[in-house]
């Protein structure tokens, strides 16, 4: 799945006119006692359904009085099909979610409070995410995370030292410099200018993107304003410019895999499409400036507030999120990684090859930058905020305006 991909699935909040009440789709329990739950989701679609089938009968061999019923969508259309169901009363037992769309779904009353759930089996920051007032409303069922990619070769090539955990901005700008050709067609580095680089980045100078309330920005600050130059500064001199084809479907994908990338923010979904690469490359945790703070993406299963069978239902939500089964499919399948916090269990993740530092994915857990999620007017605020970035980046603005006018054009978005 490529970056573009997934910034594009982080942009989608389907959950505008959601009823405040939902029906589930599941069957009271037969004569016999069995339970019919249905679950709808996206996180299959693609060549993982026989994955999720095998999850299925195991859950149904251990709970065999509870039946689960499967609807997948292509994630295209599941968020759309999702808002049909909750309007008109439909809504699965159990449905997949995600992390951007969470505050919306739990504020209109669509998610059941879960009870008795030992959150201590999930990475913390995944189970924290689908918390709110001390309630748990969901459970992260994978995630993925935005690490540095770098060039080995390029980097041996140019006498720079590889980068660590413990490298700053500093350090990273230092080394695109040095690495950067432009007439020899290679670049330095490559970080898209966009909202969902930018709010991590704020994070990582220090600062904040919304207030703690969430009701207003806190992004037009020094550490935002910093932020923003970390981003925008780049473009045309350690990494393409807009109108160098930065930004253009797979340009960075293919800049990287050209061997012409030094230096690359992105996603581990990408390790896959890498493991023929021509040259050695690596990862490390991502630079921070004052602090480190890494992106993570993340799925989640919930249960419909209306459920009839709720105690199934969150049965299930737990054995597909938690249990011993959904670790090994997921990992031999290379499915996007378990939320577990049981790092002995993912140990075959990390010796399953390229990259070889993959311990840096679950050492980005420990600082982590969760997207600010607003609700209906989620896509319009990443919008403004990556439209700014990118005029001054064009240098049709100033870095100081540009932040002072998308802080005043989001505020009102969070009234």
């Amino acid at each position: 799945m490529s970056r573009l991909t997934y910034i594009a699935r982080f942009g989608i909040v389907a959950a505008m006119g959601l009823s405040l009440t939902a029906c589930s789709g599941g069957e009271p329990t037969t004569n016999d006692g069995t339970v019919t739950i249905t679950y709808s989701n996206f996180i299959s679609n693609g060549g993982n359904e026989a994955n999720l089938d095998a999850i299925v009968q195991a859950f149904q061999a251990q709970n065999p009085t509870v039946h689960v019923d499967v609807k997948t969508l292509p994630y295209a259309d599941y968020f759309t099909a999702l808002q049909t169901d909750i309007a008109s009363h439909t809504t699965a037992d159990v449905f997949d979610i995600e992390y951007a769309n969470y505050a919306a779904y739990q504020a209109n009353g669509v998610l059941a409070g879960l009870n008795g759930v030992n959150t201590a089996v999930y990475q913390k920051n995944l189970a924290d995410a689908y918390a709110t007032g001390g309630t748990q409303y969901a459970l992260p069922s994978s995630f993925s995370n935005v690490v540095l990619f770098y060039n080995k070769d390029l980097f041996d090539k140019a006498g720079v030292a590889y980068p660590t955990s413990s490298w700053t901005w500093a350090d990273e700008k230092s080394a695109a410099e040095k690495l950067t050709d432009t007439a020899g067609g290679v670049w330095g580095d490559y970080q898209p200018i966009s909202y969902n680089e930018y709010y991590k980045t704020v994070a990582q100078a220090g600062g904040n993107f919304l207030t703690s309330d969430g009701k207003s920005t806190a992004f037009n600050t020094p550490a935002g304003i910093n932020a923003a130059r970390w981003l925008t500064e780049k473009s045309g001199t350690v990494m393409p410019s807009a109108a160098q084809g930065a930004g253009t479907p797979d340009f960075d994908t293919n800049l990287f895999a050209d061997g012409k990338l030094a230096m690359w923010h992105t996603g581990i979904w990408m390790f896959g499409s890498l493991k023929d690469a021509s040259f050695a490359w690596d990862i490390s945790v991502e630079p921070g400036n004052t602090t480190h703070a890494s992106a993570m993406f993340s799925n989640a299963l919930a249960v419909s507030a209306d459920s009839k069978n709720k105690d199934a239902a969150q049965k299930w939500a737990e054995f597909m999120t938690s249990s011993d089964t959904m670790v090994s499919v997921r990992l031999a399948a290379g499915w996007e990684l378990p939320p577990i916090s049981d790092q002995a269990k993912l140990s075959a993740y990390l010796s399953a090859g390229k990259p070889a530092n993959r311990q840096a994915v679950f050492d980005s857990l420990s600082a982590v930058a969760l997207a600010p999620s607003i609700g209906e007017n989620q896509a319009q605020m990443q919008d403004i905020v990556t439209e700014a970035l990118t005029e001054a980046a064009a240098g049709r603005i100033s870095v100081d305006n540009a932040v002072a006018s998308a802080a005043q054009k989001v505020d009102p978005l969070l009234k």
